[in-house]
């Protein structure tokens, strides 16, 4: 029987965790301000909404237990045009991305049992590793009111992002560089709704037009 990610299982004890291999190595040879290059984190159309230190695990499927992701600021990020928030954290030192997905109204928040300082919720399309990967997702912080502060702020982005789809209406679906967390979940299935009744009706059409015409009148 595979094991439930949100049973009684505490994913933020040490004793049944695994860290995933992450080596930091110190470089051999020091940079200059003039050698260094600016890179683009994508993170430049947004502005900071919340920050705070955690830690981040991940449920594995595969060997059905908890992993850590790594240490780091779990960041809310808000777009300067669209107004849309998501979750970003990334670890100490190496700044490796280990989450990365947009905050939707249908994640919900779950306390650990046994803990008053973490947190655990399902993320549909994760892009920490670059492509939408569906994840189970732990994080602790140092203490109960630094969580709740957390899940406030989560909760907020929710409802902020809930009112910015339900005001746009999207017709498609796009992503890019400044949208790097991807489209949410409702926001896919409403185009591809969408998509599915514009077939329904040109099948519709076509029959209709197919349709043999039978002679006669119909006035008798």
């Amino acid at each position: 029987m595979s094991a439930n990610p949100l049973d009684s299982v505490n994913p933020l004890d040490a004793t049944r965790t695994e860290e995933e291999h992450d080596p930091h190595y110190e470089p051999v040879i020091r940079l200059t301000d003039k050698d260094q290059v600016e890179v683009k984190t994508h993170e430049e159309d947004e502005d900071v909404k919340f920050k705070m230190r955690a830690k981040l695990f991940r449920f594995d499927t595969g060997s059905n237990e908890w992993k850590e992701r790594g240490t780091g600021d779990v960041r809310l990020l808000g777009h300067k045009t669209t107004g849309k928030i998501r979750l970003v954290m990334r670890r100490d030192k190496t700044f490796k991305v280990c989450a990365n997905h947009a905050i939707t109204p249908e994640m919900n928040l779950q306390p650990n049992i046994g803990s008053d300082r973490s947190w655990v919720w399902k993320a549909l399309a994760d892009m920490a590793e670059g492509v939408p990967t569906a994840e189970t997702l732990a994080i602790r912080f140092a203490n109960a009111d630094n969580a709740n502060q957390f899940k406030q702020a989560f909760e907020d982005a929710q409802n902020t992002n809930k009112d910015i789809a339900s005001s746009t209406r999207p017709e498609t679906v796009e992503t890019s560089s400044t949208d790097p967390a991807g489209p949410s979940a409702s926001t896919a299935k409403e185009v591809t709704d969408k998509e599915n009744a514009r077939k329904e009706e040109a099948e519709a059409d076509k029959e209709a037009v197919t349709e043999p015409v039978t002679s006669g009148d119909d006035s008798k």
